[in-house]
């Protein structure tokens, strides 16, 4: 093929090109030399063959095939001993990429005696040296030329070795992944990293054997692809065309109560947790990342649910996963501290010593779900308290020192210490987790699995409706389609919200009163400054949610509901308590508001209990009963309430 596309390359230059390397200009002078021999010795000369240019050498284009577009790819368990010297399309992850390096294409020869260069292709992964000299010269002189090679004047190309392995939704019960050699030349190299989704077009061929390998081998052959095409994909992408433009995506945002609409399309199978998938939703958006002098703020989120056997923790977990662009999914004892941050191997094609990357480095800028977050080792643990905070994996181990990008956002479900939640014992004895550790989750969620029959009820609806018909019950919002959730997060994930400085007071003031909470309950999460970040990073994801550009003060509110919520539920209906209605304890916020006055304004009022985790509707209706029991009076506006002395 290549030396059919070179004979139909027209021969005019309409200018003389640019010398692009030393290799071009090794070329041009050859070909002088070439004219300067005809026309000085006769047209009639005729020359070795081994000392013709091989068309290798001044050849400067590469052949490529690509299968056509409906050609739907192959995993890598399909391809067999039959597609042996056929053009295959796989699909499959990165598990490892080689560093890029010259490999030789055509060898180059100079004699010591009589001056004349030899070439010598190669097509292998080895060759042989031509030793002596075979031109006439030498042949008439019998002067028997040695040939030394000339790396300067001889042909490299790039190469580089990825390691692809199948997907996990693509392996069969019981089976471990299969993988698969691929070897990239030219300009396939450097388009792909460890933890891309790729689609690899190439031609499936055995790999030659000589010497002593092939003897020790016998009959049997490895194989790899020689690869023509390397597209990096995502992980949502189909064969058949969406039927939604990039602008009908971006309309959905305009609908009423997207929001909400948008967290039930999360996990709709799972009945309830409607703040739980609010949070998710926000973590997979995530915030800024901010870099102020050189300092590094991270922007990611992450989460941890803790809570009761059979609350559906870990299939919102592989949810996400599925969900996600780019993730991983690992279970605390099925891995170890270098599983998760990085090993190094010994490169089985150059012998030197490499890094491989972990789970938390394969999920850059992904998400990385860690199951059986309490059973993880203590000294595996570790590991990721860099990760949550630096957003960096540092390496030092056999003389490699080095820092690895790990920007993840982590969600990590975990049981309580005893196997449930007891409410009777303090929160730091049911979650038994550092405070190193619970400080670098933005949110920690304990969900606790509490016998009510009217909840139970609707559960125990829900379960048999979706194991009857295998999809969820008619709900309030019509959940969308997982793709169009992630094309959404795709394009929420481009906008670049700012905190204007009106908010800048109204956020020291909650994070103030966040911290004055905490220092009068004792029974109660740690709150550091990290909390104050993560209120940002949740105003901001928001933000990012609504496709604005700056952050409101609704995003802040719905931030600080969050945590409140997810910290409500620590707090909830311990025992021995009398349960407290919200409209109650509505009015106690605004009784406490109010203090010695005897008026309060209705926004005020509004926006304290909003941060508290109730809802407008609660207010609303807190605001009639009392107004009905005559404790206090609104005025018509709706702007100000007054207290009956």
């Amino acid at each position: 093929f290549c030396d059919a596309i070179h004979e139909l390359l027209p021969d005019y230059k309409e200018r003389e090109p640019q010398a692009v390397d030393s290799l071009d200009v090794y070329i041009e002078h050859r070909l002088l030399m070439e004219q300067q021999l005809r026309g000085r010795d006769g047209a009639n000369i005729q020359r070795d063959p081994r000392n013709m240019f091989p068309p290798e050498l001044l050849r400067r284009f590469e052949v490529h095939f690509r299968q056509q577009n409906f050609v739907k790819p192959m995993s890598v368990r399909q391809v067999r001993a039959d597609c042996i010297g056929k053009l295959l399309t796989v699909r499959g992850i990165v598990t490892r990429a080689t560093e890029v390096k010259p490999v030789m294409a055509v060898a180059t020869y100079t004699c010591d005696q009589c001056g004349a260069e030899t070439y010598q292709p190669v097509a292998g992964p080895s060759f042989m040296p031509v030793i002596s000299c075979l031109s006439e010269v030498c042949k008439t002189n019998r002067s028997g030329g040695r040939l030394y090679l000339q790396t300067r004047g001889s042909k490299f190309v790039k190469f580089q070795e990825l390691k692809i392995q199948e997907h996990s939704d693509q392996v069969p019960v019981g089976n471990i992944p299969r993988s698969m050699t691929v070897y990239c030349r030219g300009t396939t190299t450097r388009l792909a990293q460890p933890g891309d989704h790729v689609v690899v077009s190439g031609i499936f061929l055995p790999m030659v054997r000589t010497g002593f390998r092939q003897m020790t081998a016998g009959l049997l052959a490895d194989t790899y692809l020689e690869a023509c095409v390397v597209d990096k994909v995502n992980r949502m992408k189909v064969t058949e065309e969406d039927d939604k433009t990039d602008e009908d995506i971006m309309a959905m945002a305009q609908e009423h109560e997207f929001y909400e609409k948008l967290a039930s399309s999360i996990a709709p199978e799972i009945y309830g947790h409607e703040d739980i998938k609010k949070a998710l939703l926000l973590l997979l958006v995530g915030g800024i990342d901010r870099s102020p002098q050189g300092m590094k703020i991270r922007g990611n989120i992450n989460i941890c649910l803790m809570g009761d056997p059979g609350v559906a923790k870990s299939q919102l977990l592989s949810y996400i996963d599925r969900l996600a662009p780019r993730s991983q999914y690992t279970t605390g004892r099925g891995s170890s501290g270098v599983g998760l941050t990085a090993a190094v191997m010994r490169d089985p094609l150059t012998g030197e010593m490499t890094l491989e990357g972990g789970a938390l480095v394969l999920a850059d800028q992904g998400v990385c779900c860690i199951d059986e977050f309490d059973k993880m080792m203590d000294g595996d643990r570790t590991a990721i308290h860099e990760v949550m905070e630096q957003q960096t994996v540092s390496i030092a181990k056999a003389g490699i020192m080095t820092s690895l990008n790990a920007r993840v956002s982590i969600l990590a479900a975990a049981n309580p210490a005893y196997g449930r939640y007891n409410p009777k014992r303090s929160v730091e004895a049911n979650i038994q987790l550092p405070a190193a550790l619970l400080s670098r989750f933005d949110l920690l969620w304990v969900i606790q699995d509490k016998p009510d029959v009217e909840a139970d009820l609707r559960l125990a609806q829900h379960i048999t409706y979706v194991h009857q018909h295998s999809v969820q019950p008619p709900t309030e919002y019509e959940p969308l389609d997982m793709k169009h959730v992630a094309r959404y997060v795709a394009l929420a994930k481009k906008k670049v919200p700012a905190v204007p400085e009106s908010l800048t007071d109204y956020i020291v003031g909650a994070y103030v009163e966040m911290r004055k909470e905490a220092r009068n309950n004792t029974d109660m999460t740690y709150t550091s400054a990290r909390t104050l970040l993560g209120v940002l990073r949740l105003s901001t994801a928001l933000a990012r949610l609504r496709l604005a550009d700056s952050v409101e003060k609704d995003d802040v509110n719905e931030a600080m509901r969050l945590m409140e919520m997810s910290k409500y539920s620590l707090h909830e209906e311990e025992t021995g308590k009398r349960h407290v209605k919200p409209v109650d304890a509505i009015y106690a916020i605004i009784r406490e508001l109010a203090g010695d006055k005897s008026e309060v304004k209705v926004d005020t009022a509004r926006q304290r209990c909003t941060t508290k985790g109730f809802t407008p509707d609660q207010f609303t209706q807190c605001l009639t009963e009392y107004e009905r029991l005559d404790v206090w009076q609104v005025n018509s506006a709706q702007t100000r309430i007054t207290f009956v002395q």
